[in-house]
């Protein structure tokens, strides 16, 4: 497993409402993503922007990106440290400010994972493999923001 590996994807405008990009309120921010063999994503840009809100937008892509990560990364970390995960569930916000000039960047993401475990005595280690998860995550360590952690560990039946 070790080595690089390459992933692609291809985005297409399907905005145009007949004048191309004639002025900024003249086209739509709609985007296909497609990747092969896998349905193909909806987005826009977000609604401050002129975008559809009902689509996905690259903030929330890249939200959602390190949330599944970060969930992946734990889930493997447990299994390494012998705790048995029976639920899992992450309400995580970010935060994005515009720079006023046209841009902008996150300053940090929060994670809040809601786990559940089989048994008591693997809190310690269920709450510790967070630490090793955020080591992991590919998503995470690519990022020049803060990415938070602040889990609730659950003993499932108690």
């Amino acid at each position: 497993m070790w080595g690089e590996h390459r992933y692609s994807v291809r985005a297409t405008w399907t905005g145009d409402r007949g004048t191309g990009t004639s002025g900024y309120r003249d086209y739509d921010r709609s985007v296909t993503i497609a990747i092969d063999g896998k349905p193909a994503l909806l987005a826009s840009s977000d609604k401050p922007f002129r975008g559809d809100p009902s689509r996905w937008n690259p903030e929330d892509m890249l939200l959602a990106a390190l949330s599944e990560c970060h969930l992946l990364s734990y889930l493997h970390a447990c299994v390494q440290a012998g705790v048995t995960v029976v639920a899992y569930e992450d309400e995580a916000s970010a935060l994005m400010v515009e720079d006023g000039h046209g841009g902008g960047a996150f300053r940090e993401v929060v994670l809040r994972p809601r786990v559940s475990i089989a048994d008591a005595s693997m809190t310690d280690a269920a709450t510790a493999a967070h630490a090793q998860a955020r080591e992991w995550c590919f998503i995470a360590n690519s990022v020049n923001f803060p990415v938070r952690h602040e889990p609730t560990i659950l003993v499932a039946g108690s």
